[in-house]
């Protein structure tokens, strides 16, 4: 489990380091990964924490948040369906891809909760899910975004947050391929299935407990 004063102390500092490189900070566009962003304020988070149902359902909560998109990343297969990458021959990882509002919201802010919503000391696993589709991972779109992941990864580590190291992959943000569209927005659409019951209900429960300022229409 983390510790929580650990991580509000980083967190911190994190802050301030991103303010003092605020002028290195990239706003032009990327690749096609990108297209969807409508305006300069909207930018791309790429974060893979097990299955990607409940990155999902967490991060659509988020005020700031624009759209979440479940998929996959990081594979070596183009277009791959998801009984491929639950083979775990693909390589690829389940992933959401968000799309927020920075003058809303803050890329630290969103890796805060990241690291907050799953375990990242487990190696290609969270729970019961197991193999490399369910890794913890980072697809960063620019080097602002990759600098901010390794540091907070680094001074986690250094805290002792965690009891055991992190193993959270961070990398380029490779092509991106939009699961099934059954798969999107899988909770609200299938709330008393087995897997939405028992596991991700708990951690909207949760998450709306610890992050209940951050969310969308909240008092």
């Amino acid at each position: 489990m983390i510790n929580p004063l650990s991580l509000q102390i980083i967190f911190y500092f994190f802050l301030l380091f991103n303010s003092c490189n605020q002028s290195e900070v990239e706003n032009k566009k990327t690749d096609a990964n990108n297209s969807i962003m409508k305006n300069e304020s909207h930018s791309i988070a790429t974060f893979g924490a097990g299955c990607f149902w409940c990155i999902e359902t967490l991060f659509e909560k988020l005020n700031g948040v624009h759209s979440v998109v479940s998929g996959y990343a990081g594979g070596n297969v183009a277009n791959p369906t998801y009984e491929e990458v639950c083979s775990g021959t693909t390589g690829h990882a389940e992933v959401c891809q968000i799309t927020y509002d920075s003058t809303i919201i803050r890329y630290e802010t969103l890796l805060k909760i990241f690291w907050e919503i799953h375990d990242p000391t487990t190696l290609n696993r969270q729970g019961n899910d197991v193999g490399t589709q369910y890794r913890s991972v980072i697809f960063y779109s620019d080097e602002n975004q990759k600098s901010l992941a390794e540091y907070f990864k680094t001074e986690l580590d250094k805290s002792g947050a965690f009891k055991n190291p992190i193993v959270t992959e961070i990398s380029p943000l490779p092509i991106f391929y939009k699961a099934e569209d059954y798969h999107q927005n899988y909770y609200e659409r299938n709330p008393n299935q087995g897997y939405c019951v028992f596991v991700i209900k708990p951690k909207i429960d949760k998450f709306e407990k610890v992050f209940k300022d951050k969310i969308k229409n909240q008092k």
